[in-house]
């Protein structure tokens, strides 16, 4: 069965799935979050328990290497397992270089918030102001790309992104290749009616930026994130460049790369036998192009830099005090049915349970899996990346850990509690 699942895309899941199946120049110092607090809705936290957890998860799952980065009141606790190579005894670092996917996208989003709120783009602006020959331009606004509303087709999808990254790596590709490949096929819903995780939004948020700020997204990246927050090891590469800074981890999945972008074909019965036996190995994917992904999945980062992004972001220093309001209420349902449930907005996520509340993304690639979050509350960052991106029983590894971790830290876990009538 196909999962509802594409990488650089849907890079999270909705949790109960799972559980079944400083000012700087350009920066606000206001924001309109609650001022962090002393983390009561936390249990002890205990290193070794953390550690123990994060080596049986990733036994669990085959992954070859994972690292998990709290930072609490209680101070900050990492958990490495594995190693950055197999047949290496190589373990992750918190400053080991990693793709981190979709995590791009909440970057994408700030960036054109930024512009936002300097007037040079309005988020009800159409797109067809800015890229010519979008399905639809003329009714589909910046905004509704952000939220993923647009109802245009999601390029990921198409058979020959997956096809040509296992036969051919290392091509680059353009952004116009890629939106070719989303319009050509019929937009999937009338915009603005529905919410569909969709990369071909941020593939042309990206263009966007480079319009309106009249330089790459890259150099717009770093001059308006990166270099303003200190964030030293976190880039999006040249559109002709394959490899990572050192130290990296190389990433990993077992079979073809259509398994992590759009999650088909299932794994045989004899692909994880021989995996759970030790006599096959995941294939390597360090190699891939990501010109594939680009504004929305490109960038390489660490977790270090991912816990400053993240907070930063979050706490309201990315963006000025209106427009982090904007950006907060951007937030909705993602399935109107559960209007308490899981909720996307610009480039962001939101998850509530009790009286908890953490704001997230995740990141898959063939290679990768990764999530980046914050509680504000309770002054709560967790950042967790693995370089399996599907486990064998076709679980996005990150993802796991992280509802793992979450379940460990929180007084209230955000696991559903048990049927009396269940047995242990």
């Amino acid at each position: 069965m196909r999962r509802s699942r594409l990488a650089f895309r849907r890079s999270y899941v909705q949790l109960m799935s799972v559980i079944l199946g400083g000012p700087v120049l350009g920066f606000s110092t206001g924001s309109t979050m609650a001022a962090p607090t002393s983390g009561s809705g936390l249990k002890p936290i205990s290193q070794v328990a953390l550690q123990d957890l994060v080596d049986a998860t990733s036994r669990e799952l085959l992954v070859p290497g994972a690292v998990v980065f709290l930072r609490t009141p209680q101070g900050d606790f990492t958990a490495v397992s594995g190693t950055t190579q197999l047949n290496t005894k190589n373990p992750p670092r918190v400053d080991t270089h990693f793709r981190i996917a979709s995590n791009t996208k909440t970057m994408t989003a700030a960036v054109i918030m930024q512009l936002a709120q300097e007037s040079k783009l309005g988020l009800n602006d159409p797109v067809s102001k800015y890229v010519p020959s979008v399905p639809n331009g003329d009714n589909i606004t910046i905004a509704q790309l952000l939220e993923m509303r647009s109802g245009l087709y999601n390029y990921t999808n198409d058979p020959i992104i997956s096809a040509t990254i296992d036969t051919d790596p290392a091509k680059v590709w353009t952004p116009a290749e890629l939106l070719a490949i989303a319009f050509a096929h019929p937009p999937n819903f009338a915009p603005g009616t529905k919410y569909e995780y969709n990369n071909t939004n941020y593939a042309l948020l990206g263009l966007v930026v480079e319009k309106v700020d009249g330089k790459p997204l890259a150099k717009a990246m770093q001059d308006r994130l990166f270099g303003p927050l200190g964030m030293q090891n976190t880039l999006l590469p040249a559109g002709t460049v394959n490899t990572l800074p050192e130290p990296y981890s190389h990433g990993y999945l077992y079979g073809s790369s259509s398994v992590a972008l759009v999650g088909e074909p299932p794994y045989s019965p004899e692909v994880q036998s021989a995996a759970r036996a030790g006599t096959l190995l995941p294939k390597d994917y360090t190699g891939v192009n990501h010109s594939n992904a680009a504004a929305a999945g490109g960038v390489i980062s660490t977790a270090l830099d991912l816990a400053t992004w993240i907070k930063a972001l979050v706490t309201g220093r990315v963006l000025d005090p209106a427009y982090q309001r904007r950006w907060l209420d951007s937030l909705k349902p993602e399935d109107p049915s559960k209007p308490e449930g899981q909720k996307y907005g610009y480039g962001i996520v939101e998850l509530s349970w009790g009286p908890n509340t953490i704001y997230f993304h995740g990141g898959e690639t063939p290679g990768y899996n990764s999530k980046i979050s914050y509680d504000p509350a309770n002054d709560v960052t967790l950042i967790v990346w693995t370089n399996l991106a599907v486990s064998l029983d076709e679980q996005q590894t990150a993802n796991t850990l992280w509802v793992k971790v979450l379940d460990h830290i929180y007084k209230l876990s955000p696991l559903p509690s048990p049927s009396p009538n269940t047995s242990p």
